[in-house]
C-alpha cells in the first residue's frame, strides 16, 4: 500500500527544527527525515511524499541560498508558509549538573547564536553538521561532561535533559519555512484576508528591465515584501529573481501588475499563492 500521501519530508536529523515545524503544522502526517533539501523536495516531485517543509530564510542567518537554485529544477508549488521561533536548549544526559559540563556541540549557527551564554559557562565548543545530530551523538556517547544545543523535540527523542531553556543570546530568532506540494492549491480569494504570491522570473536584456518589470506592482498599490536576486546559470551573466508580493492573482490590481511583469520579464513562474502567516501581522513589514 502506498502511504506517500501520509508523509511530510524535511532535511535533517529527527529532532531538527524542520522536524519540529512539521509536527506543529501537520501533526496528522508522518515526518520523514532526509539527508538533503534536494532529497526532501524530489520525494514530493516523485509522489513519495505529500508535502515538504523547507526553510527559506532565518532572521539571524539570512536566506538559505541553496533553495533558490533548487526550486527552478522542480515543478513544485508553495501552498503555505510557516514562521517557527527558534528556541535553543542546552541539553545533557539525565542527571547531569550544569557545573559538570566542559564541552558543547551544535551546528555553527546555533553555537554563534548562543556564544555569549556558552562563554559565560566556559564551555569548549565543537561544530556539528546539525543541531539534532549533535543531540543524537551526545545520547550515544554517554559523556556526562558534554552538552548539545538543540530543540526541545531533540531532547524528547534522544532522552536528554534540558539544562537551560532559551539558551540563545537574543530572543526573536525565527525561521520562515515554505510548504511545498506537487499540485497547486490556490485558495479562493476573500477580500478580508491577506495573501502572498511568490514569483520567480528573469528580466529581458534591455535597459531598466527590472525597474519596468516591477513598476506595475507600485502603480497598482501592491506591496512587495521580498525581492532576492541570484545567478541562475554557470555563465554568471543571467540573473533570476524571487519575489514575494502581498496579493492574490484574482485581484484586478494583481492581474494588471502581472501583465506588466510578463511584458518586461521572461520565464515568469507563479510558485504559489497562500494565506499570509499570522506572524506577519505581529511583525513590521518592510516595503520594497
Amino acid at each position: 500500500m502506498n502511504q506517500s500521501n501520509d508523509i511530510i519530508a524535511y532535511q535533517g536529523h529527527k529532532g531538527a527544527y524542520s522536524h519540529l515545524a512539521c509536527c506543529r503544522v501537520h501533526p496528522e502526517l508522518r515526518a520523514h527525515a532526509c539527508a538533503s533539501f534536494a532529497e526532501a523536495m524530489f520525494m514530493v516531485e516523485r509522489g513519495e511524499a505529500r508535502l515538504a517543509m523547507i526553510p527559506l530564510e532565518n532572521s539571524t542567518a539570512g536566506r538559505v541560498e541553496e533553495i533558490y537554485r533548487l526550486m527552478p529544477k522542480t515543478r513544485l508549488h508553495i501552498i503555505d508558509e510557516h514562521f517557527e521561533p527558534v528556541n535553543h536548549c542546552l541539553l545533557a544526559l539525565p542527571g547531569t549538573k550544569l557545573q559538570d559540563l566542559r564541552t558543547v556541540s551544535s551546528h555553527p549557527q546555533a553555537l554563534a547564536q548562543c556564544d555569549g551564554n556558552i562563554k559565560s559557562l566556559k564551555l569548549e565548543q565543537t561544530a556539528a553538521l546539525d543541531t539534532a545530530g549533535a543531540a543524537e551523538e551526545l545520547s550515544l556517547s554517554r559523556n556526562p561532561t558534554h552538552a548539545a544545543i538543540a530543540s526541545s523535540l531533540a531532547a524528547e527523542l534522544y532522552n536528554l535533559e534540558i539544562i537551560k531553556d532559551n539558551f540563545q543570546d537574543v530572543n526573536g530568532n525565527t525561521t520562515r519555512f515554505m510548504i511545498l506540494a506537487k499540485e497547486s492549491r490556490m485558495p479562493a480569494f476573500e477580500a478580508d484576508k491577506r495573501y502572498l504570491t511568490t514569483l520567480m522570473f528573469r528580466v529581458r536584456n534591455i535597459p531598466a528591465a527590472l525597474y519596468k518589470a516591477l513598476g506595475g506592482f507600485a502603480t497598482n498599490g501592491l506591496n512587495m515584501v521580498k525581492l532576492e536576486s541570484y545567478m541562475s546559470s554557470d555563465t554568471m551573466q543571467v540573473s533570476s529573481f524571487h519575489l514575494d508580493v502581498e496579493g492574490h492573482p484574482h485581484q484586478p490590481s494583481m492581474q494588471h501588475a502581472l501583465q506588466e511583469l510578463n511584458f518586461f520579464a521572461s520565464e515568469v513562474r507563479v510558485m504559489g499563492t497562500y494565506p499570509a502567516h499570522p506572524f506577519r501581522t505581529s511583525s513590521l513589514s518592510i516595503e520594497i
